[in-house]
């Protein structure tokens, strides 16, 4: 496969790998991106970053909780602009309290507000803005108790990122904590045995070849990635992270002082995963003026 300079350049932004590096490692991987990302990694020529959606869509996410009940929405929009709109800002705000009656993203789309049904309310809004709007995604979560969170907030209940977190056990301000941290960390899973299990076998794929790269006996190895696995189950599991409020506990270690149970955790921030064409300024300049 003929390796190009934009397949460089992605590798390189995506690695911080030098340019030949990059090529080698694609050159060595058939053009393969993720397997290239882990050709440099067992080089120690990557930086071994978790890995997080590329935010390339604008819009808000909206919160609403009732009872033991939590949910989370998703409106994209094209720019900030739409997103800073009061009209656009009440239709997000609104489909998340409808979203605590839907039991998925279809089911919310099918449900009515005022007679007409949220798909509709998006494509009126759409209409009258005169900008795309995509409902993309809803979470929700269950719990004795569900606290919410919102980063980069815009008004009440909506912002950039919005976090639930669900707790076993009386709540004496111990949840907003782990919200915020939620917010600030983006955790992969709870627990160890949430992990999705790719994920695992290529983190210790990669931690292998580095280890036996080191050239030392079979018994130092498997104590080697024993001991850096270790140290990814807790940099990537909310209850085994170092708790942002307090670095001397773990997530979990501050839960259980505070005489809770963290049972589970949802995280929305606008936008991640979703890519959006690149144009530069002329060229979207000229696009305005219909040239």
């Amino acid at each position: 496969m003929a390796i190009t300079a934009s397949m460089v350049k992605q590798l390189r932004d995506t690695t911080g790998a030098g340019m030949m590096d990059a090529k080698k490692a694609l050159t060595e991987t058939a053009g393969d991106i993720e397997a290239a990302v882990d050709w440099l990694r067992t080089k120690g020529l990557a930086k071994a970053a978790k890995k997080s959606g590329r935010t390339a869509a604008e819009g808000l996410v909206g919160v609403a909780v009732s009872g033991g009940r939590g949910v989370v929405v998703e409106l994209n929009s094209e720019t900030d602009f739409v997103a800073k709109n009061a009209e656009f800002q009440a239709l997000v705000g609104k489909i998340a309290q409808a979203a605590l009656g839907a039991a998925d993203l279809e089911s919310l789309k099918a449900t009515e507000i005022d007679g007409k049904t949220v798909d509709t309310h998006v494509t009126e809004a759409i209409a009258r803005i005169g900008e795309n709007m995509t409902l993309r995604r809803m979470a929700a979560l269950e719990g004795e108790t569900v606290v919410s969170y919102i980063h980069n907030a815009a008004g009440e209940g909506l912002g950039k990122i919005g976090v639930l977190v669900a707790l076993s056990g009386a709540d004496t301000g111990i949840g907003k904590q782990v919200a915020m941290h939620v917010a600030a960390t983006a955790p992969a899973s709870l627990g160890e045995a949430d992990l999705d299990p790719a994920l695992v076998e290529r983190e210790k794929a990669v931690l292998t070849e580095q280890a036996r790269d080191s050239g030392k006996p079979e018994a130092v190895i498997e104590k080697m990635i024993e001991g850096r696995m270790k140290k990814f189950f807790e940099e990537v599991t909310l209850l085994g992270q170092k708790f942002v409020i307090n670095p001397d506990l773990t997530v979990a270690q501050a839960a259980k002082e505070a005489g809770v149970e963290i049972t589970g955790f949802v995280r929305l921030a606008v936008g991640e995963g979703v890519e959006k064409e690149a144009e530069d300024f002329a060229a979207e300049v000229a696009k305005t003026l219909g040239h």
